[in-house]
């Protein structure tokens, strides 16, 4: 299955009778810092409603949705419901929400917090997924220039050089399918 995450995070708003969502869409490894960070933002806001989905390195993905004071099932779970239909990873969704005086009723909740995400995924940089794995690579000097050129002309960073007495040792990081096209120089 091929996945979309984001690059950076993205924002919308929505209004729903007077009740003011304000969703977020982070990528998952500032999840919880930009949680934090919105708690401290909105301390009057009645509810931080959050989703979630996370890869693995074994290829499970873990997923989760809290609710924060809503009726059970209400928000976090059709926040999480929509990430899982747009087919998102490793990302995290936070909805803050500013009550205004009339209850919406647990189908309004329902439609409310995931049309918030919606409108912030329409601001998204969304890119195809791909796992980050670092890797060493070895070449004898003759042949590094020819490796640095190919590493150069990749997605790959480098992490690090190392000069041995047969060669270069070069640790680079990046997507999964751009390191194994360099298995040939793998230790």
């Amino acid at each position: 299955m091929d996945f979309l995450t984001l690059t950076d995070e993205a924002f919308g708003e929505t209004e729903e009778k007077k009740s003011r969502f304000l969703a977020y869409v982070v990528p998952f490894a500032n999840f919880e810092s930009r949680l934090d960070e919105l708690r401290n933002e909105h301390p009057k806001a009645n509810h931080h409603v959050t989703a979630f989905r996370l890869i693995h390195d074994t290829n499970q993905i873990e997923e989760g949705a809290k609710d924060d004071g809503e009726p059970s099932g209400t928000s976090g779970m059709p926040i999480l419901k929509l990430l899982i239909g747009r087919n998102l990873i490793d990302v995290g969704a936070i909805v803050v929400r500013y009550f205004g005086g009339t209850k919406l009723g647990t189908g309004g909740l329902a439609r409310a917090y995931p049309g918030a995400v919606k409108e912030a995924l329409e601001h998204a940089s969304l890119v195809q997924w791909s796992r980050t794995v670092r890797a060493t690579l070895k070449v004898g000097f003759a042949k590094a220039s020819d490796l640095e050129a190919l590493i150069a002309h990749s997605p790959l960073s480098v992490v690090d050089r190392r000069f041995t007495e047969e060669g270069a040792m070069i640790d680079v990081e990046g997507p999964e399918e751009a390191v194994d096209s360099l298995s040939d120089f793998k230790v």
